[in-house]
């Protein structure tokens, strides 16, 4: 992808971008061709190689460009970091469901294993509601599973139409964790 911030390159992307989107809600993915994509926009193809290498490439630029929004926002998050999350999910509700629809919701995870592994060195230790959690430890196992364990649950919600209220999911899940710290703390009692 070519990522000058020039106004037109900046606009035309969008617009790719945007038609990629477009046509998502219309076909499945894989039937959408860069032809498409182009007649969707006032553009040349040219245009759309000029700052795409593929549809996959607009695909992926558009999550890496999310991705740097809700990391930013998570690491700089005060207060419950679920919560967070799930806002981040609410907002990119239509992204969700179109990643859904078309069996690619791996995307996102993927995308978010190679963006938060590769800024993880920008976290701020003092804000940052992780890093006590991870002191002395891997770090990248941890960030790993909290992205995958969380992820999953996006990708159920998601799956079931994102009717579930935010909050009740949320709240299953801290009493999940609670239990969870509760058997640890008795197991190692008993030793």
């Amino acid at each position: 992808m070519n990522d000058s911030n020039n106004p037109s390159a900046v606009r035309s992307r969008k617009q790719i971008t945007d038609a990629l989107l477009l046509l998502m809600e219309k076909y499945p993915y894989e039937e959408i061709s860069v032809k498409q994509i182009v007649l969707e926009t006032d553009l040349v193809r040219k245009t759309f190689y000029r700052n795409f290498d593929s549809k996959d490439d607009v695909l992926r630029s558009y999550i890496r460009m999310i991705l740097r929004d809700y990391f930013d926002v998570v690491n700089h998050a005060r207060g419950d970091v679920l919560k967070t999350i799930f806002a981040f999910a609410e907002k990119n509700k239509k992204l969700l469901k179109l990643l859904d629809k078309n069996d690619m919701m791996h995307i996102m995870l993927q995308g978010m294993n190679e963006f938060i592994l590769s800024a993880k060195s920008e976290l701020d230790p003092e804000r940052n509601p992780f890093a006590k959690l991870f002191e002395g430890l891997d770090s990248d196992y941890l960030i790993t599973l909290n992205i995958g364990g969380i992820w999953n649950v996006i990708s159920l919600w998601v799956r079931r139409g994102m009717k579930d209220r935010p909050e009740d999911v949320r709240s299953a899940i801290q009493k999940y964790l609670s239990r969870i710290g509760s058997t640890t703390r008795s197991a190692s009692q008993m030793v």
